[in-house]
């Protein structure tokens, strides 16, 4: 399990329009990763837009907003589209980041057991290094949370 001045995970993916993206790529910048389990579904479209409103006030701080879910890349880029999200969201198609930075949990869904991204967020420091977790994140009012303690 990762923990805070732990380096984050240097995660390759493909963007919503199909570009490859490292996660390394941000070294030097603050980056606020958000782990969502699926796009277009209220809660996540909630997160999405609160990030988005706040878009400006993140820049401000020199913080990159990235979103992380398991849809492909054209649902990510039709999610994209749909909100105007001016972010970039990253399709993890195999679990590979959800695994690597620990958010591939067993949850609870209407009784039954399943498998799936327990909402995370990650603020990675300049350094790459993880300055924040936000575990079991509760999409309404999240981004305003993150964006008050950076």
């Amino acid at each position: 399990m990762l923990k805070v001045g732990d380096p984050a995970p240097d995660i390759a993916l493909r963007t919503d329009a199909g570009v490859e993206f490292h996660l390394s790529a941000l070294k030097g910048r603050r980056a606020v990763l958000y782990f969502y389990p699926r796009a277009d579904t209220p809660g996540c479209t909630t997160e999405a837009c609160e990030f988005r409103d706040a878009i400006p006030k993140f820049a401000s701080k020199g913080a990159a907003v990235i979103g992380v879910s398991p849809d492909k890349p054209p649902a990510q880029a039709k999610f994209k589209r749909k909100y105007d999200l001016p972010f970039t969201l990253l399709a993890d198609e195999d679990k590979a980041a959800a695994l690597a930075f620990g958010v591939w949990k067993e949850k609870n869904m209407y009784g039954r057991k399943v498998m799936g991204i327990e909402r995370t967020t990650f603020v990675i420091g300049a350094d790459g290094a993880i300055e924040k977790i936000y575990a079991k994140v509760k999409a309404k009012g999240h981004a305003a949370t993150v964006l008050e303690e950076l």
